[in-house]
């Protein structure tokens, strides 16, 4: 029995390499026109997307609630929403929900990652405000989320100290897909004799020009350079909206 391998390295019996591609390739087309959509609206709201990508227990979502709490406790606290992506449950909604901010959870039941159409379906239930953060937390997993543009602005991963430092080069797709990215735990690094330096090394050597940012979403250290980080993308997301117009 045959068996092709399409680009992701998929194996189907019976379907040739070449059926697997064309398979992905109109898969992936249809994704872009409804993320193309997505940031048609988010440009129009001068709102600044974040999809947020991490193999399961990063701390995604301690870091978003973390984030969440910060921003509000802010004078003149900049309006959020989340899209919450897992495969099963709605415990990290709810999570997010306790922060006061509006979220929508997604579930994609056997998949393994946010699409275009699930993003843009849960924009349409969220209302978001002009001028806001929209947080969109994906399914654990540091393969197919690279592959599958959500109309974000930007993909920030978050890998934890506990993962070892050679995770960049294992998954170097989802750190190249990256701007940014959060090395979460560090309060943790003295317990796992981790070489924070060499995950920055590997990070930077997969993607020379990532932004990296060491904090702990439990301490609270370095959280505040990540909230300036998001302070300044906003601004400049508004600032080119209204240039543009």
């Amino acid at each position: 029995m045959h068996f092709g391998q399409g680009p992701a390295g998929t194996e189907v019996p019976g379907m040739s390499q070449e059926r697997l591609i064309a398979l992905e390739t109109d898969i992936l087309a249809k994704n872009d026109r409804y993320a193309e959509g997505n940031r048609r609206v988010l440009g129009r709201l001068g709102a600044f997307a974040v999809n947020l990508v991490s193999s399961p227990g990063s701390g995604k979502t301690t870091l978003l609630c973390k984030t969440i709490e910060m921003l509000n406790a802010r004078a003149g606290d900049t309006p959020l929403a989340v899209i919450e992506g897992d495969q099963q449950t709605a415990n990290d909604a709810e999570r997010i929900r306790a922060t006061g901010a509006r979220a929508v959870q997604v579930n994609t039941g056997k998949g393994c990652h946010l699409d275009g159409h699930m993003v843009g379906h849960a924009m349409e239930h969220l209302e978001i405000d002009p001028a806001s953060y929209l947080f969109i937390e994906n399914v654990g997993n540091l393969v197919c989320p690279a592959g599958f543009d959500l109309g974000e602005d930007c993909k920030v991963a978050i890998l934890s100290v506990t993962e070892g430092e050679d995770k960049p080069l294992k998954y170097p797709d989802m750190f190249t897909v990256s701007e940014i990215a959060l090395l979460n735990k560090v309060d943790l690094a003295p317990h796992c004799d981790v070489d924070l330096d060499l995950y920055e090394a590997n990070l930077r050597r997969v993607t020379p020009g990532i932004t990296v940012l060491r904090l702990s979403a439990r301490t609270g250290e370095g959280m505040q350079d990540w909230l300036d980080w998001l302070d300044q993308r906003l601004k400049a997301k508004q600032d080119s909206v209204q240039a543009a117009e």
